[in-house]
């Protein structure tokens, strides 16, 4: 009798049950060691690799803000042509000099391969341009003198804005709201 059930009985390896079971642990190696490799290839963008210094530039870029603020300066960006040329119109209180060149820095949030600093150079009467790659999405606007002195940022969504007005007065109060609450 027990050579009739050995007789039709297979070997295990030609039995579909044990590849079936090994089947999900095999997914789960494989799924590991792609991963890993990814980990090891690819590029967080997100991560500063020098986080230290930028935390102590903070207190020199909120002072240049502080500046900007004094001297009652705002501009207003415009991008023109197709998209390739930004014009900047700046003002500030009386008695404010005009530099002759400024320095525009565009940053992605996310992809730092499409940041762009663009030098706009001064056409008289408060109006700069300059040549940049055509903008698309949100960026994050730096303006300021070639001295560094004073600092204007924002927020620009290009689809949705078709200028962008800079102006340091109300992140300089929020700047010092925020100092005499001790947060």
């Amino acid at each position: 009798m027990n050579s009739k059930l050995n007789a039709g009985a297979q070997p295990w390896y030609r039995e579909p049950w044990p590849w079936l079971l090994m089947l999900g642990p095999l997914v789960v190696i494989v799924a590991g060691f792609v991963t890993a490799y990814l980990a090891v290839v690819s590029n967080d963008g997100l991560v500063e690799d020098d986080y230290y210094k930028q935390g102590l530039a903070v207190n020199q870029r909120t002072a240049r803000a502080q500046r900007a603020a004094e001297l009652g300066i705002e501009a207003q960006l415009l991008l023109g042509g197709a998209g390739d040329r930004v014009r900047a119109l700046l003002r500030g209180k009386e008695g404010f000099h005009l530099p002759e060149v400024l320095n525009l820095r565009i940053v992605h949030p996310t992809r730092p391969g499409f940041d762009q600093k663009v030098v706009l150079r001064s056409e008289g009467g408060g109006v700069y341009t300059g040549a940049l790659a055509p903008l698309q999405g949100r960026w994050h606007v730096t303006l300021e003198d070639d001295r560094q002195e004073w600092r204007l940022a924002g927020d620009w969504l290009t689809e949705s804005q078709a200028t962008l007005r800079l102006t340091a007065l109300a992140r300089a109060e929020a700047v010092l709201q925020t100092d005499s609450d001790g947060r």
